[in-house]
């Protein structure tokens, strides 16, 4: 699984716009696709989402697709993972930027929450835990999640899902 660090505050600025998110999520999922198929998918126009993927191609989030035939550009995500380290989030453009991903990211996570619902013979497995940790330990057991979830990136079952690992805040009761 290819990851892609975002080290600095201009490369998270131009992540962090909506439509952007969802391209690069959409090219994550499906694959490798046109401006125009892309636009169709989502409900943009096709020079909206070329302008679009020419900024997330500068900043390395998405590659010309060598497989193309030649008639249209074909664009594929450049890596299948993004991280966004914490010491991004230490001013408040950074703040702004990353607050505009998770956005994004929630939006698609109650969307596909509600999808599952609608489907109740799919896969849905669902568990959380109350843990008391420190920063250090949340890290590593962030990556030692990750590590779980790339020995499984290479299957091709017959259910495509969604997993979300998340660390979040517990609620004060």
């Amino acid at each position: 699984m290819r990851a892609h660090v975002v080290s600095d505050l201009e490369t998270l600025k131009a992540l962090a716009h909506p439509l952007r998110v969802t391209v690069l999520g959409e090219l994550r999922k499906h694959g490798p696709a046109t401006a125009s198929e892309l636009a169709r998918a989502i409900g943009e126009s096709s020079g909206s989402l070329s302008y679009h993927l020419r900024q997330l191609e500068r900043y390395g989030f998405v590659v010309d697709d060598a497989s193309r035939d030649g008639r249209e550009r074909r664009w594929r995500a450049a890596h299948d993972v993004t991280s966004l380290p914490e010491a991004l989030q230490e001013t408040p453009e950074g703040r702004a930027a990353v607050g505009v991903i998770k956005n994004v990211q929630q939006e698609h996570l109650a969307r596909q929450l509600a999808a599952a619902e609608q489907n109740p013979g799919g896969p849905f497995e669902h568990s959380d835990y109350f843990l008391r940790l420190d920063p250090a330990d949340v890290e590593q057991l962030m990556g030692e999640l990750h590590e779980v979830v790339v020995r499984y990136a290479d299957r091709t079952g017959s259910h495509e899902i969604a997993v979300h690992l998340m660390a979040l805040p517990a609620e004060e009761s």
